[in-house]
C-alpha cells in the first residue's frame, strides 16, 4: 500500500502507487487482439500481395502465426506466475544482468511505441481516401512523400484523444477497446461473407507473387518477415496484468493470449484470400496501389461496401493505437518503478490510477514521430519486427532460466526452447544481409537512434535503490 507520513506542516499529499484494477478476460482479449490488427490490411494490401500473392500471403500469415504459439504459451506461463506491468523486465529481472534486462525492456517499448505514430499517420491516409481535399496545404516532403497539414492535424487529434482517454483511467480505455474490437469483427464478418459470395477462386491466379518452385517459398518467406510486426500485441496482455479486477483467475491471462493470437493470424489469412477473390486481376492492386476498400467497391460496383470496410478500418485503427499506447506506457511505468529510467515515469495519478507521466511522454513521442508522414508506413514494420523478436527471445530465455532455478534439477522445456528458436529466427531474418528483406541503412539508423536514446536513459538513471514505494 502507499505510505504517507506527517510533516511539520501537516499531512503529506495523497500519492497513488498502484494502478487501478478493473480489467476482465474480455478486456484482456480485446487488448491482445486489438493491439495486433490495425489498418495494414486496408492501406498496405498492395505491399502484402506484392510480397506473397494470394496464397503465398495467406500461408505466410498462417505459418508465421502458428510458429508464434510456443512464444504465446511461454508468455501465458510467465504472466500466470508474475503479474507485473514491466513484463519482459520483470521476467528477466534477477536472471539477466541489469543492463541486459533494461535493454530488453527498452527494445520492447519500441515494438509498441512505433505502432502509435504509424496509426496517427494512417488515420490521415484513411480519411484522405474519403475526402481527397485533405491532400492539400503541403508542409514538407520526406523521402519523396509529401506531408499535408490536414492529414497531420487529424493524426494529432487522434493522438490527443487516445492520450486523454488513457489519462482518465484504464476502465474507459478498456471500454473503448471493447467497442472498437467487436465493431471491427462485425464489419469484417459482413464484408468477407459478401466477398466470398461475390468473387471466384479463379480470380486468385497466380497464387504466388513469384514464379516457379523457388518462388513459392520466396513468396511465403517475404510475407513471414512482416508477420512479427503485424502479430505484435498478443503478449501485450502481460503489460496490463497488474490491472486485473479483484478475483481474476491468472489462468485467464493465457486464455486471452491464445484467443488473441489465433484470432489475429486467421483474420490476416482470410483477408489475404478474400481481396484477390473478389478483384481480378489482383496484380493491378499491386501496380496501382489499390486499397482493400477500393478493390471491393470496384468488384461490387457499389460504394456502400467500401463504406463498411472504411468504418471497420477506422475502428481497427483506433483500437490498435489505444492497445499499443497502453502497452508502451505500462512498460515505461514498469521501468520507472525499478529506477531503470527517471522515477517520474512511475508516477501514478492519485484519482485515475494511471501512469500519468508515461502517458504524457508517449503522447509527445507519438506526435513528433507522426510528423514524418507516410514515409514511415512500410519501413516501420521491419524495425518493429526486430524489436519484438528481441523481446520474445528474452522472455523465452528468462522462463527457461527461472524454471531451472526453481527446480531441484534442470528440465528441458521443449515449448519454451521452440519459442527461443522462433524468436532467434525472427531476429536473424532482419539482421543478416543475405536474407531478402533484411534491414536497410535507414532501418539500421532508426534502430541505432532508439538504442542511443536508451543508453542515455541508462546512464542517467537514478542510482538510489528503492526510492519509490511500489504497490
Amino acid at each position: 500500500m502507499a505510505q504517507t507520513r506527517e510533516s511539520d506542516t501537516g499531512p503529506a499529499p495523497r500519492v497513488a502507487t498502484r494502478l487501478r484494477h478493473s480489467l476482465s478476460t474480455v478486456e484482456y482479449f480485446t487488448f491482445g487482439f486489438g493491439s495486433m490488427i490495425g489498418v495494414g490490411w486496408l492501406i498496405l494490401m498492395d505491399d502484402w500481395l506484392g510480397r506473397g500473392g494470394p496464397l503465398g500471403g495467406a500461408l505466410g500469415f498462417l505459418i508465421g502465426g502458428m510458429l508464434l504459439l510456443p512464444i504465446a504459451h511461454t508468455y501465458a506461463r510467465l504472466v500466470g506466475q508474475i503479474q507485473d506491468a514491466g513484463a519482459e523486465i520483470a521476467y528477466t529481472e534477477g536472471v539477466f544482468p541489469p543492463m541486459l534486462s533494461f535493454a530488453t525492456g527498452w527494445t520492447m517499448v519500441l515494438a509498441y511505441a512505433i505502432v502509435c505514430p504509424f496509426e496517427a499517420v494512417a488515420i490521415g491516409n484513411l480519411m484522405a481516401r474519403v475526402f481527397p481535399v485533405l491532400d492539400s496545404h503541403q508542409l514538407w516532403v520526406l523521402a519523396g512523400t509529401p506531408i499535408y497539414l490536414p492529414r497531420l492535424v487529424i493524426g494529432l487529434l487522434l493522438t490527443a484523444l487516445v492520450v486523454g482517454i488513457n489519462y482518465r483511467g484504464i476502465h474507459p480505455s478498456g471500454v473503448l477497446q471493447n467497442w472498437t474490437t467487436f465493431g471491427l469483427l462485425a464489419a469484417f464478418l459482413l464484408f468477407t461473407v459478401l466477398g466470398f459470395f461475390r468473387g471466384s477462386p479463379a480470380n486468385m491466379q497466380p497464387l504466388f507473387s513469384h514464379p516457379g518452385k523457388a518462388g513459392v517459398w520466396m513468396s511465403i518467406l517475404l510475407t513471414m518477415q512482416i508477420v512479427p510486426y503485424y502479430m505484435t500485441g498478443f503478449e501485450s496482455v502481460a503489460k496490463e496484468s497488474e490491472e486485473a479486477k479483484a478475483g481474476f483467475d491468472p489462468r485467464h491471462f493465457g486464455t486471452a493470449i491464445y484467443m488473441a493470437l489465433v484470432g489475429g493470424f486467421v483474420f490476416y489469412a482470410v483477408v489475404m484470400i478474400v481481396v484477390p477473390w473478389v478483384y481480378h486481376p489482383w496484380q493491378d492492386i499491386v501496380t496501382g496501389h489499390i486499397g482493400t476498400e477500393v478493390a471491393f467497391e470496384r468488384a461490387f460496383g457499389a460504394h456502400w461496401i467500401a463504406q463498411i470496410i472504411l468504418v471497420g478500418a477506422f475502428l481497427s485503427l483506433t483500437k490498435v493505437f489505444n492497445g499499443n499506447f497502453v502497452a508502451s506506457t505500462r512498460l515505461l511505468y514498469g521501468m520507472g518503478k525499478r529506477n531503470l529510467v527517471h522515477r517520474s515515469l512511475s508516477s501514478v495519478h492519485p484519482d485515475h490510477g494511471t501512469p500519468r507521466t508515461a502517458i504524457l511522454l508517449m503522447g509527445v513521442i507519438t506526435a513528433v514521430a507522426a510528423c514524418l508522414g507516410d514515409a514511415i508506413l512500410v519501413p516501420i514494420s521491419d524495425v518493429g519486427s526486430l524489436a519484438v523478436g528481441v523481446g520474445w527471445l528474452s522472455a523465452c530465455l528468462a522462463y527457461i532460466l527461472r524454471m531451472r532455478r526453481a527446480e531441484d534439477r534442470p528440465r528441458f522445456h521443449a515449448v519454451a526452447w521452440l519459442g527461443v528458436l522462433v524468436s532467434l529466427a525472427i531476429v536473424l531474418m532482419k539482421v543478416l544481409p543475405e536474407v531478402p528483406g533484411s534491414f536497410s541503412t535507414y532501418e539500421w539508423l532508426s534502430f541505432a537512434l532508439w538504442s542511443t536514446m536508451g543508453l542515455l536513459f541508462w546512464v542517467g538513471r537514478p542510482r538510489e535503490k528503492h526510492a519509490n514505494v511500489i504497490g
